[in-house]
């Protein structure tokens, strides 16, 4: 079964340059890893797409989205079962205030021993550039798309 997974790629404007709001994955598997991600997460049953959108940047980013209009960046296979839409979101938030909800897993491996973790652990502003090298293969796509149409939004 193929789940939808929906979110925001939040940029802002410094002069000529665009930045890209991107989340670092918490746990122990991704803190020695520079892989990043743009604030997404599953559809629940009964949800609307825009909503989980959202829902997910409040919950990862621990900031409502700004208000504004939405741009639809498409969808991309992320796993043979799993697909991101991305809508792109003009605004800018305080970063210092970032908080991510948390995630219980078996930690160490095999020990029966339970520990939480942030989902994502870091919050940065980054240049298109460096987006595309930092995000996730997956979703890369998006900062293209975003960059393609970001004179026509």
């Amino acid at each position: 079964m193929i789940r939808l997974s929906a979110g925001i790629l939040l940029y802002r404007r410094r002069g000529k340059d665009v930045e890209v709001l991107l989340l670092h994955p918490g746990g122990p598997l991704w803190s020695a890893k520079d892989s990043w991600t743009i604030p997404k997460g599953e559809i629940e049953p009964g949800e609307d797409i825009i909503s989980a959108a959202k829902r997910e940047f409040y919950e990862e980013v621990g900031v409502v989205a700004p208000e504004g209009k939405l741009t639809d960046l498409g969808s991309e296979k992320q796993s043979p079962v799993k697909i991101n839409h991305i809508w792109g979101l003009e605004g800018d938030i305080d970063i210092s205030k970032f908080s991510s909800n948390e995630f219980t897993m078996e930690w160490p491996p095999h020990s029966g021993n339970k520990a939480s973790f942030p989902e994502c652990d870091k919050a940065g502003w980054f240049s298109l550039d460096a987006a595309e090298k930092k995000l996730f293969a997956s979703q890369a796509g998006f900062i293209h798309t975003l960059r393609q149409n970001i004179d026509n939004i």
